[in-house]
């Protein structure tokens, strides 16, 4: 049941990825268009602000996790039930921090925004941070029963869960809109949607899978050793953050909510690009931890081996995609966000060029947190997302969505292009040197078929459907025989070919099948 369980959850973890993003595409425009721009960046520059007391949770859930394996492990039953119920009380405190610290920002709404926010739409940005307040404080109690269902691997459960509030959020948001309810539909939905999952997650825990409290005899030195376990967490969680939200805010301040519903297409385009990176390096994570733990002499080339394994593929398919937009994604958001955007372009490849350095490096993440040395990191990061404030400050000011994008363009490119770069080599051990000419193999052609593709886009013009499909078409080709003749090594060809040699193989039984059947 446990092998059904993991294959089942990462069948359900891709089709949800895959089905959240084509619904959030398909929807995006929809709710544009119903919103306009200005009550749009307003829904976005509340929900920037609220979203900061989600850093309450200090990665809690985590921590819940190791915890409950240690005395999983023990037997121990009674320390289980101790566990249980010391998170349950401190979510519920950090529940109730939330709620009351998100109905004080409600009614200082005036103050927050005060700048290029008008004063007819403060009024409505009260009701949606009182809004996302409670449905914030309902998320973190959530939060315990899903981490005890992912203890007890029910992940067929959960993605369940998962794809049916995927679906249902624009199913049941879109009429509300039509209706005239305009942002406040949005939270609504989603506060009825979380109130929804807890109570599923409750029954679920509680009836199937007899999770239990006790009250009794919680021990604060085991809260201490969980906070300290939680507190780098918790650091991850603040940078992040300060660098996808912090545009909003500052473009709120300076130049209004029309420029801030433009930063939130193009932080939209870039999440949709980040979240591709984890298909590929997720995979390894055990093999990861297997290596470190058995501890060879070779151990940190075989590491190296496997991060530069990972990488390749990773930049093949997310260059291509950087690639693609860059020729394509001009049309795409006139068409996709329609009028009003066409800055989200500019801002959206300025947030995708540096991200594509940490997104092609991630497995190094894990490399260091399995060698326990994943604290530099999260000190840098604090300062990439400091850098990323005193940079985008002045530059928004004066840009406006591009400048607030220029300065989180310039930080992480000096902090995860540069520094990280030199810390994998010279303290964790990773060949970095031999990493980088292993990309630039698939970088040369790469960058050939790109600028085949722009000088293709630039003859056509690229101004219907037709003439977007045609270039795309004309890209894809060149870039999968560029890198297939020049890029790829022969154990990347054999992973093509061999799906497709066992296809031919399986067609070739099955239509002789057919024919003695005949």
């Amino acid at each position: 049941m446990k092998v059904n369980q993991l294959k089942a959850g990462v069948a359900l973890s891709y089709t949800g990825m895959a089905v959240s993003n084509i619904i959030s595409l398909v929807y995006t425009p929809v709710m544009l268009r119903l919103l306009g721009q200005s009550e749009y960046g307003l829904y976005q520059l509340v929900y920037s602000v609220v979203s900061y007391l989600g850093l309450l949770n200090f990665g809690f859930n985590n921590a819940y996790l190791r915890f409950y394996s240690r005395y999983r492990a023990q037997k121990n039953e009674q320390a289980v039930r101790g566990l249980n119920g010391m998170f349950l009380t401190a979510f519920s405190v950090l529940s109730l921090i939330a709620f009351v610290c998100g109905i004080f920002l409600s009614f200082h709404c005036d103050i927050l925004f005060s700048g290029e926010v008008e004063t007819s739409q403060i009024s409505t940005a009260s009701v949606l941070c009182v809004l996302m307040t409670v449905n914030l404080a309902l998320v973190f109690p959530n939060g315990l029963f899903e981490a005890y269902a992912s203890a007890h691997e029910q992940y067929v459960f959960q993605r369940i869960i998962s794809l049916a509030q995927s679906v249902l959020n624009p199913l049941l948001t879109i009429p509300l809109l039509l209706a005239g309810y305009r942002s406040v539909s949005l939270i609504l939905v989603q506060t009825f949607l979380t109130v929804c999952k807890l109570s599923v997650n409750v029954w679920y825990c509680t009836h199937k899978l007899d999770m239990r409290f006790s009250f009794r005899n919680m021990q604060p030195k085991v809260m201490k050793e969980i906070m300290i376990f939680s507190s780098y967490i918790f650091v991850n969680m603040l940078v992040d953050q300060i660098n996808w939200n912090v545009g909003k805010l500052i473009l709120g301040k300076f130049r209004g909510t029309a420029e801030v519903a433009v930063f939130a297409v193009a932080s939209q385009l870039n999440q949709y690009y980040i979240n591709l990176s984890t298909a590929v390096s997720s995979v390894f994570l055990p093999r990861v931890n297997r290596i470190v733990a058995a501890g060879k002499e070779n151990m940190n080339r075989e590491l190296t081996g496997l991060f530069c394994s990972v990488g390749r593929i990773q930049f093949l398919i997310l260059f291509y995609i950087l690639g693609g937009f860059l020729i394509l994604g001009r049309y795409f958001i006139s068409v996709w966000a329609g009028e009003g955007y066409e800055d989200a372009y500019a801002a959206a490849l300025l947030l995708i060029c540096p991200v594509l350095i940490p997104l092609i490096q991630n497995l190094g993440i894990e490399i260091q947190r399995a060698k326990n040395k994943h604290k530099f990191r999260s000190v840098l990061y604090i300062f990439i997302a400091a850098g990323n404030l005193l940079i985008s400050i002045p530059l928004a000011a004066v840009f406006g969505t591009v400048g607030a994008a220029m300065g989180t363009c310039a930080s992480l490119l000096i902090g995860n292009g540069l520094i990280m770069n030199l810390y994998n080599h010279r303290k964790i051990g990773l060949d970095m040197v031999r990493f980088w000419k292993e990309v630039i193999r698939l970088l040369i052609p790469g960058a050939a078929a790109v600028a085949a593709g722009a000088v293709l886009g630039w003859y056509i013009g690229i101004q219907s459907i037709t003439e977007f499909l045609l270039a795309g078409v004309g890209y894809t080709a060149a870039y999968a025989l560029l890198q297939w003749r020049f890029g790829l090594n022969e154990k990347e060809k054999e992973l093509v070919l061999g799906p497709v040699g066992k296809a031919a193989e399986k067609w070739k039984i099955l239509r002789a099948k057919a024919l003695r059947e005949q």
